[in-house]
């Protein structure tokens, strides 16, 4: 089943994709949460005309994108976490933390926008990927430490 997206998903596409899915996650998720609709003759008439006329929004929207990642550069943020002996910590490290502290720095990033390669649950560094743009995608280091 074809749908057109009316909004990001992660995993899925991006808005105006036309993404091929299961018949069931089609009509019984992403059509009633409104996240989609199907690609009838009509509304692919109507994606193209609103992919057509944000395309110069879209060059700005990117441009921003690749502002805020060079403005981030090889930016490193420190979260503070108690830990055991071992350097478990109690929990782990997530998103939201991540968010609060680039927006300390003066970086307004949403939290979902946020990825981590693996679980942060020890002590150390690790890497972080923003998806700040469907083109552009920036990596931070974050050192987790002793707090």
């Amino acid at each position: 089943m074809d749908v057109i997206l009316r909004d990001d998903i992660k995993g899925l596409g991006y808005k105006n994709d036309i993404v091929s899915v299961k018949p069931g996650y089609g009509r019984n998720y992403l059509i009633p949460q409104g996240l989609a609709v199907i690609a009838s003759a009509s509304n692919l008439k109507m994606a193209e005309e609103n992919t057509r006329q944000a395309a110069h929004k879209a060059e700005k929207i990117k441009g921003d994108a690749e502002a805020i990642a060079s403005k981030l550069g090889d930016l490193v943020i420190e979260i503070p976490a108690k830990a055991g002996e071992s350097g478990k910590i109690f929990g782990a490290v997530t998103s939201l933390q991540v968010a609060d502290v680039l927006k300390e720095k003066g970086f307004d990033i949403d939290r979902r926008k946020i990825s981590f390669n693996q679980d942060i649950k020890n002590l150390g560094e690790y890497t972080a990927e923003i998806d700040l743009h469907k083109e552009v995608k920036h990596e931070i280091t974050i050192k987790v430490i002793e707090g």
